[in-house]
């Protein structure tokens, strides 16, 4: 009698590999559930009203500042909106001026159907080191209107002296 010849499936590399356990395979389901449903719940505020929205600060804890240099002095100006000038201090310690302040930000609204408080606070600082021919005894702040503007002055004799030089053709 003839033997019938049996084929042997070839393995190809998809199928050497073994197929995933299913435990691993809910984790990673789960997992992504609960990330896709942080995601939808995230407009929505506590018993399922939408979400206040904040306007997007326009003060970060690491406010912005200028630094100018003039014929007899350097010029700071830090953009500090929302800050109270109570709030904010100057310091000098050796070679550093550090600027110093917290911000508080207080918004009510009272409707017919609801009320709204919202509080908002943070802290900055910012230190800068002052150059060896300023005068740190002479140190002057000023605030108004949210910018406040520090003058270095510059040591007598320290100031630019500008001499135009000639050039001659070769």
């Amino acid at each position: 009698m003839a033997e019938a010849a049996t084929k042997t499936p070839a393995k190809t590399p998809e199928a050497s590999q073994p197929p995933a356990r299913p435990r691993e395979r809910d984790l990673f389901g789960s997992l992504r559930h609960e990330i896709e449903r942080v995601f939808e719940d995230f407009d929505k505020g506590m018993w399922g009203f939408p979400a206040l929205r904040r306007p997007r600060l326009a003060f970060t804890l690491m406010p912005s500042v200028d630094a100018v240099e003039k014929d007899d002095m350097f010029e700071l100006t830090a953009d500090l909106p929302g800050v109270d000038e109570k709030n904010v201090e100057v310091k000098v310690s050796g070679d550093a001026l550090t600027i110093k302040g917290e911000r508080e930000e207080h918004k009510e609204e009272k409707k017919k159907d609801f009320y709204i408080s919202e509080r908002q606070f943070g802290a900055f600082e910012r230190s800068f080191r002052i150059p060896d021919n300023v005068e740190s005894d002479k140190i002057k702040a000023h605030f108004k209107n949210g910018v406040l503007t520090i003058s270095l002055p510059k040591k007598p004799g320290s100031q630019k002296t500008e001499k135009k030089i000639s050039i001659s053709a070769s």
